[in-house]
């Protein structure tokens, strides 16, 4: 029996068990051929919920599908309510950490501020305490606030942050950019005496050890007016510059918030890979920590929320009165009860719309979206200005975007331009050209439609290679409005094409506007990185398709010269074109080297010298 008809009969035999389960709330428990728990999830209907996992695989989401190639078998517990199963499915989440729940482990151990014993001591965080010499100060449960106390302390005392080690690297090199914008002292310069460097790291060392910055600044204040006193005014100077900078880093970082209760924000951000969860904590309207974490295979962002919320505060005692979500969530209301009961007290979720706490939603986000750039090597605006943008035209991605114009003058020398975006950035490498080939004349709708139809046609001859035009777009956006979106849809459909087509509409200054679909137009200039992001598309395309047509025209004006002269035709000119390039070399030409093309014989050569010599009379 081969693989795949084994797979085949022990879905046919899990499903047979799972449609004999009861219309009972409950939990399931999916084992492997070992009997290792892999995933554990709760139902109002067992029976319902339970069977689906063994039905058509069709629209199954890819991280479901895996999941059900690995069940061998399955167990079930009845319980009297959908609560029920919920507090049960938390407690055999949390005994069991199953393979295919989500997991956010409070893994953060003990964190430490460290300030090296060397020479020229540096100030950095550490995930251990060891036995080297160096003074540690901790410790704290939370690497955000440790690298939050050190990133303020260099700012502040004007520490180094490079990876130089001094005395060595002294006078060897010019100092970085930090220096420049006066965040270094520059050691490396020998700007600042060894003794100099260590009485600011021991300045350093005794902020981090306050228990707040307004005592700290209390105590430069007086140390700057002794010194003001005893006419070290370069000193007092240093110390009133650092005293400022104090007071604008934990003014930055004291109040986000005007609430004076604790709360959480929850954001997602994603590409078509991967997914970012970040949590934002308050209290007293003050960041006092943040979590990310990386999640693969979503698809259900209600769902993933949901499992997110309630994996999350399993592994931690601090439970707010407010959590914020960047949407839905799946089971809210039983989250909220089940939530409420472990805290004692009511705990509601909020999806902000307007306001304070959309702005707190919105830096969450951001948050996410910048660590899944990093961690993908992209930037974090550009994840930012692809989820808006998906958001605002209601698709499901946008990671793979295809742009097309139409370019000619006065009907001549037809073509069009399409280009790709990747990840929110151009990519090149997929870009192609297209001469308009199906009439002769301007007809800017007929265009696209014979534009869009051909590049379908080749994804359908190279869609196994899966790249090029062997690749689907998640979406197409066309330079223009309703009349090229209207002439190309009807081609979309009858080839079976199902990809988001919208039109970017310019103003009268021949900027983008908005985009346009069924008669209907969605302002984007509110949405910025999402304006931004088809700004740059639309100038892309109108760039790529014109310059285009300048050289096919270029081409084409050459071309029709050439053939004034007897004896020189269509490909006899495309010859000379495509060995001499321009017009002015076959106007330099002598007859050997206009013979020296094959195809060109001497009568040619001699007629092209004569018109050329006639024409400078």
């Amino acid at each position: 029996m081969k693989v795949g008809d084994s797979m085949t009969e022990k879905i046919k035999q899990l499903r047979k068990k799972a449609m004999a389960l009861p219309l009972q709330p409950g939990v399931y428990l999916m084992k492997n051929k070992d009997k290792e728990i892999i995933y554990v999830g709760k139902a109002k209907a067992l029976k319902n919920r339970v069977s689906s996992y063994f039905a058509s695989q069709t629209n199954m989401q890819t991280k479901v599908r895996k999941m059900v190639s690995h069940v061998d078998d399955f167990d079930y517990i009845i319980t009297d309510s959908e609560f029920e199963a919920l507090v049960l499915e938390c407690s055999l989440i949390k005994q069991h950490m199953p393979k295919y729940n989500i997991l956010l482990k409070d893994d953060k151990g003990y964190h430490y501020i460290k300030i090296t014993d060397s020479p020229y001591p540096r100030i950095q965080s550490a995930m251990q305490k060891v036995d080297d010499g160096s003074t540690y100060i901790g410790p704290y449960t939370s690497a955000f606030i440790v690298k939050e106390a050190v990133d303020a302390a260099q700012k502040i005392f004007k520490l180094p942050q490079c990876n130089k080690t001094f005395p060595r690297d002294i006078g060897k090199s010019r100092p970085c950019l930090n220096f420049h914008i006066n965040q270094c002292s520059a050691p490396c310069t020998g700007k600042i005496s060894r003794e100099e460097y260590v009485k600011t790291v021991q300045d350093a060392l005794a902020f981090l050890m306050k228990k707040g910055s307004d005592e700290a600044i209390s105590e430069m204040k007086k140390e700057m007016l002794e010194a003001s006193e005893n006419l070290e005014f370069e000193k007092a100077a240093a110390l009133r510059d650092r005293i400022a900078a104090v007071k604008r880093i934990t003014d930055k970082q004291k109040v986000v918030s005007d609430s004076k209760t604790e709360q959480d924000v929850f954001a997602l951000s994603q590409t078509q890979d991967k997914t970012c969860l970040m949590v934002l904590r308050f209290d007293a309207g003050k960041l006092c920590d943040g979590e990310h974490f990386f999640l693969n295979d979503v698809e259900d962002l209600s769902k993933t929320r949901s499992e997110a919320v309630l994996s999350y505060y399993l592994e931690r005692d601090r439970i707010p009165s407010k959590i914020l979500v960047d949407g839905e969530v799946e089971d809210e209301e039983l989250i909220c009860e089940w939530l409420s009961e472990k805290k004692g007290r009511k705990v509601t979720i909020i999806h902000p719309q307007i306001g304070e706490n959309a702005k707190l939603v919105d830096m969450c986000r951001a948050n996410a979206a910048e660590k899944l750039a990093q961690s993908i090597g992209r930037k974090g605006k550009d994840v930012e200005a692809l989820e808006e943008l998906v958001k605002l035209l209601g698709i499901e991605k946008a990671d793979y975007i295809e742009s097309y114009d139409i370019s000619h003058t006065a009907g001549s020398d037809n073509v069009a331009g399409m280009i790709v975006f990747k990840d929110g950035v151009p990519y090149k490498k997929a870009y192609k050209r297209f001469s308009i080939k199906g009439f002769v004349g301007q007809d800017d709708y007929g265009s696209m439609a014979e534009v869009l139809e051909r590049r379908f046609n080749h994804y359908f001859e190279e869609k196994e290679a899966g790249e090029g035009f062997g690749k689907l777009p998640d979406l197409i956006l066309l330079d223009g409005g309703d009349g090229q979106v209207n002439a190309v849809k009807p081609v979309l459909e009858r080839m079976g094409i199902n990809v988001p087509l919208f039109g970017m509409v310019k103003d009268s200054s021949h900027r983008t506007r908005a985009i346009q679909s069924g008669g209907k137009e969605i302002a984007i200039n509110s949405n910025r990185r999402a304006f931004t992001l088809v700004s740059n598309i639309q100038e892309e395309v109108h760039r790529f398709s014109v310059s285009y047509h300048r050289k096919k025209h270029k081409k084409s004006s050459i071309s029709t010269t050439l053939t004034r002269i007897d004896t020189i035709g269509e490909r006899k000119a495309g010859l000379l074109l495509k060995n001499f390039k321009t017009l002015t070399s076959i106007k330099n030409a002598t007859v050997e080297e206009l013979m020296s093309i094959k195809g060109i014989t001497r009568q040619n050569a001699e007629k092209i010298v004569e018109y050329f010599q006639e024409e400078n009379i």
